[in-house]
């Protein structure tokens, strides 16, 4: 247990709930691939919370933070990343090629366990913004007494859980959008819509004033 539990979990719960890019990507790839392809996504996207959870714990946020070099590596990394899922949806959007979560005979297709484990959890871990986030965040928590790190895995254990509910219910959502409008045109038109936003969530980082 950790200090001021239950304020955290409503704080934790609240932030979750704010839209962001790992959502998008849940929903883009549910669109995709089925409510497995956003449940893998959204899995690969929460493992990615212990990881930083864990540099929070060891101090490793505050060398970041320290090191322009490093910092900005970091973001250049995750920025490219979006970038580049973003440019690849609107490359299928506008080939109109398997962009669909429906085939013919209304089936799901196009799921990759292993492709959708590693597009959420490069997407969170490369992420900037979560990691200043868990850097300030978690600490405010920390009982001095205990150990840190069996505190940050817990805290980021929580955050798995309630992330997992919400984004898994996007995941059924999208599929269920998907089999309520069987053409192509709107399997195009979400594949294009979310390219666009992860490039522009990419360009975003690029272009913010480094730190």
């Amino acid at each position: 247990m950790i200090d001021q539990f239950w304020t955290f979990l409503v704080a934790i719960t609240l932030l979750t709930l704010f839209p962001g890019v790992d959502s998008l990507l849940v929903v883009k790839n549910a669109s995709r691939g089925g409510w497995q392809d956003g449940i893998a996504t959204s899995t690969g996207i929460c493992c990615g919370l212990f990881v930083h959870a864990l540099i929070s714990a060891f101090g490793v946020s505050a060398l970041l933070l320290q090191s322009l070099l490093a910092f900005n590596i970091l973001k250049l990394v995750g920025g490219g990343y979006l970038l580049w899922l973003g440019s690849c949806s609107l490359w299928r959007a506008f080939r109109g090629r398997e962009s669909g979560c429906l085939n013919k005979q209304g089936l799901v297709r196009r799921f990759q366990l292993s492709r959708s484990l590693r597009e959420g959890f490069i997407c969170n871990v490369f992420n900037p913004k979560t990691l200043l986030f868990y850097m300030a965040f978690l600490p405010q928590f920390i009982d001095p007494s205990r150990s840190a790190i069996i505190q940050s895995l817990f805290m980021a254990a929580t955050h798995f859980v309630i992330a997992m509910i919400y984004q898994g219910g996007l995941a059924f959502a999208a599929i269920r959008v998907c089999r309520c409008f069987k053409g192509s045109f709107l399997a195009r038109l979400t594949e294009g819509v979310a390219g666009a936003v992860l490039v522009s969530f990419g360009l975003r980082i690029f272009i913010q004033k480094r730190i």
